[in-house]
């Protein structure tokens, strides 16, 4: 995209543009309503196991953890009013403000641990579950060799929350910015085990309630009225359409029935600038996350490490970033390299020769003369469509293998995913906190919740857990890097491209928070006239 349309906007940003109006001078100013497109209906908003994007800022909109990203870009206190910790960084005491939940009940210590605990239950199946794990005992009651009462989380009292680490973890407060951290409020979750499908039943401390979910059509949010801080929140509403095609999203932005197009909960267009002519300012802000494919290591002919590595190398990154307009950097490592693991990555991009041989090596040690067909999976997206396509073009280009393309909508593709009914799938991973760990943690298990490639290697996860136990940023750095090469050795999955997130806005939306992880916090919008 050409820089001459392109806003660079800081890590942090504040954003503003709306429709809007207000009534005339002396007369009740209409309500504010933000409008905004998500390309997908949300699987969940229940915070113990929604895990992607678009439940997230739904959830995140409905609910409030202990603490909360502010409009400077800090953590700041939210459910929690104040906390303390101990001299050796592993106990946290955490006092709970005065709040209700949006049914009118007091918000307590109880609810959060009751939370944080039902996310840990195996039958619960979390697959953020692992998020968890920095607390005492978590780790051994997930995966069935330890109880309840023995994970490092209790309600002293209504309004005191005692959590205990395993060890110190300097990011512990971000954590708590997070979904999985939320609280639930065990009445309702317990009186009906589809809560978080139906707005009559759905309860949040958050800033907005659902005041009409239908699937694949339409979400409303509403503000909370018993919000303990209703008033920083300024707009009444929150309109999401929910439409799959982006050129339809971008006809609707540009004819002033949205205020938002793009992300973080669709995407822009990739031939944008081509479409637009004289477009209004397209806002671009990088973001730690990186895009992927998945490869499935239970079958073949992916389960023999050459033929992955032949695949990764064999695709032209910066070809296809440049092909598709995308204002993005080529990734030849998993973790972001504005985490400084090791930026120039860990191998080269379009590299044929080497995948060619590769390929053939790895065909020998498989016992084939001929690969069979091969698949790409993705959701509902026409970006993933394009992307998959000129993948596609390129491995018959330059390994003469024949793809076919298999799309499939979000929930059913997540389902599929963690069934292993794929061979290469798409994914991205935004960072949920700002550490490397955060991105490596996800293939340390191959039964982990967000892992769903069968990988798994001993040493590997020893790194991880050696990285835990290191107090020296520098020695664990060089730990942590040890185990990323360790994941690009064996490649179950194959890096793409660094994430940046792209939207248009309306000239009076203000106060949208985006944060350098590309998460959006509704809390502080507002409409200006």
């Amino acid at each position: 995209m050409k820089k001459s349309v392109v806003a660079v906007t800081s890590a942090m940003l504040i954003v503003g543009g709306s429709l809007a109006g207000y009534a005339d001078a002396g007369q009740a100013a209409e309500p504010k309503v933000l409008r905004m497109n998500m390309n997908s209906n949300p699987p969940t908003v229940d915070p113990g196991i929604a895990e992607d994007s678009t439940s997230g800022a739904v959830t995140r909109a409905i609910f409030e953890g202990l603490t909360r990203v502010g409009k400077d870009g800090k953590i700041h206190e939210a459910a929690a009013e104040s906390y303390t910790v101990s001299a050796d960084g592993k106990t946290y005491t955490f006092k709970i403000r005065p709040s209700k939940w949006s049914n009118g009940d007091p918000v307590t210590a109880h609810d959060f641990e009751y939370a944080w605990k039902r996310a840990l239950n195996p039958e619960t199946a979390s697959s953020y579950a692992y998020q968890l794990y920095y607390l005492k005992g978590a780790e051994a009651y997930n995966q069935g060799n330890g109880k309840a009462e023995e994970v490092g989380v209790k309600a002293i009292d209504a309004t005191t929350l005692a959590v205990e680490l395993t060890a110190p973890a300097p990011f512990f407060t971000e954590l708590t910015t997070f979904y999985t951290y939320y609280p639930v409020n065990k009445k309702v979750v317990e009186a009906n085990a589809r809560w978080a499908l139906d707005p009559k039943t759905i309860v949040g401390n958050g800033p907005f309630q659902i005041e009409t979910w239908k699937p694949q059509h339409q979400m409303i949010l509403a503000k909370n009225q018993n919000y303990w801080d209703k008033g920083n929140v300024k707009l009444d509403k929150i309109h999401f359409s929910m439409i799959e095609d982006e050129l339809v999203e971008l006809t609707m932005f540009r004819n002033g029935d949205l205020d938002w197009a793009g992300a973080p909960l669709s995407q822009i267009p990739l031939d944008l600038e081509l479409d637009l002519g004289s477009p209004p300012i397209l806002n671009t802000q990088a973001i730690a996350g990186t895009y992927f494919y998945r490869f499935n290591t239970k079958q073949a002919p992916f389960h023999n490490v050459k033929i992955r590595k032949a695949f990764a190398y064999a695709l032209d990154r910066q070809g296809l970033i440049e092909a598709m307009w995308m204002n993005v950097l080529p990734a030849t490592g998993y973790v972001p390299s504005s985490m400084g693991l090791k930026a120039e990555g860990y191998f080269k991009d379009n590299d044929i020769e080497t995948a060619k041989q590769l390929l053939q090596e790895g065909m020998k040690e498989a016992g084939i003369s001929k690969l069979p067909p091969i698949t790409i999976s993705y959701n509902t997206s026409q970006s993933h469509k394009k992307i998959a396509e000129v993948i596609q073009y390129q491995w018959k280009n330059n390994l003469g293998v024949e793809v076919k393309l298999e799309n499939t909508e979000w929930k059913k593709f997540l389902e599929d995913v963690h069934q292993s009914k794929y061979q290469i799938s798409r994914f991205g991973w935004l960072a949920d906190f700002n550490d490397p760990i955060n991105f490596l943690e996800m293939f340390k298990d191959k039964d982990g919740g967000h892992n769903d490639t069968g990988w798994e290697n001993p040493q590997y996860k020893e790194l991880l857990n050696q990285s835990a136990k290191e107090q020296d940023p520098q020695k664990r750095k060089a730990i942590l890097a040890k185990a990323e090469q360790i994941l690009m050795d064996e490649m179950p999955i194959m890096p793409i491209y660094y994430y940046s997130q792209n939207w248009l806005q309306s000239k009076n939306v203000d106060g949208v928070v985006m944060d350098g992880l590309g998460m959006i916090d509704f809390k502080y919008a507002d409409i200006k006239p």
